[in-house]
């Protein structure tokens, strides 16, 4: 891959001493007199290896053109050394806070000129293959553990053999809610982990309890209430992802106060847990139980907009509603 320099300076005689030394070393180079060209001519589709600027010329200084071409995404990681006779410490500062990689002083010497192009050049290509790996080993590691959060989800799921697909359910819901509520992506990827994550606490509850078909005596439902601390617990050993406790935790919490296993309210509920208490509610309505089958949308709805301001966050519920009345074929439930 042939080296590509640009090359601004107001100086003909140092504009034709860089051009015979790049010409000599088999590197590509193009020249300008004024940074108003240099501009014109690197208009985002031409994207060199290295400029090399000078500071101090008519019109349209360095400083100027660096700050220009530093607004461009194309050229942001383009490195730029500064031609320049200044010896002080503020020029240097000035020009270091604008974005430049180094200074070369005038009068400059060809192999010096020569040396610092190529190993700035290097140094950069170095660096940008670098941030390459890091983000595709990033992007392995995130798959992997997306991967290992899913299957962690489907051993919750199988345990209840009247539910299929309730966690991932949830987590899609959550993530839609977040996304309506005007939350970030990365945000709106975090929710969905939560969702994926909220019953890992079930666990810990006999099979026998979760798939008993009739009602549950009062110790079997204090059994069952254990399992967001439980799950609190299990998660809380994931440092590098402290967030995911959130919603195993206090998912069942309610607005008004009645729910467990703290009893917050309102604004004291994380507000991620309440957007999952939302989504998981709804998912228990449209899935199949053993005791009854998905309930009709119409009396879904009806619950959401009768538990607004008890049991859900009137935000979250709102969104909620919205969705159920764009869901005009009723698509969202348990198939």
């Amino acid at each position: 891959m042939e080296d590509w320099i640009v090359v601004v300076d107001d100086d003909a005689a140092n504009l034709k001493m860089a051009s015979g030394v790049f010409r000599e070393a088999g590197i590509r180079g193009s020249y300008f007199k004024s940074g108003e060209d240099a501009l014109a001519y690197l208009d985002g589709s031409r994207i060199p290896d290295l400029v090399l600027l000078d500071i101090h010329m008519p019109g349209v200084n360095g400083f100027e053109v660096i700050r220009r071409l530093k607004e461009k995404p194309a050229y942001r990681n383009v490195p730029v050394i500064f031609l320049t006779a200044d010896d002080d410490v503020e020029t240097e500062t000035k020009g270091l806070h604008a974005g430049a990689t180094d200074f070369i002083r005038k009068p400059f010497a060809p192999d010096v000129l020569l040396l610092r192009a190529r190993n700035t050049i290097a140094l950069n290509r170095l660096q940008s293959d670098m941030a390459h790996e890091i983000q595709v080993q990033t992007e392995k590691l995130s798959r992997a553990y997306l991967q290992i959060v899913r299957a962690m989800a489907t051993a919750i799921d199988a345990k209840d053999r009247y539910t299929h697909g309730h966690s991932s359910r949830v987590a899609e819901y959550a993530r839609e809610i977040a996304r309506r509520a005007g939350y970030a992506p990365e945000k709106q990827e975090e929710i969905y982990m939560m969702g994926l994550l909220h019953d890992v606490g079930k666990i810990g509850v006999p099979d026998a309890i979760i798939n008993k078909p009739g009602r549950l005596t009062d110790d079997e439902y204090a059994a069952i209430k254990t399992h967001p601390v439980v799950g609190s617990q299990i998660l809380d050993h994931i440092a590098d992802y402290p967030e995911l406790v959130t919603g195993a935790r206090w998912h069942h919490e309610r607005y008004d106060g009645r729910g467990y296993p703290d009893g917050l309210a309102g604004e004291d509920i994380p507000e991620v847990a309440r957007i999952i208490a939302v989504a998981d509610t709804y998912d228990a309505m449209t899935s199949n139980r053993s005791y009854r089958a998905v309930l009709p949308q119409a009396r879904v709805r009806e619950e959401i907009a009768r538990c607004s301001g008890s049991q859900f966050d009137p935000r979250f519920a709102a969104i909620m509603l919205q969705m159920i009345d764009e869901d005009w074929d009723y698509r969202m439930r348990e198939v």
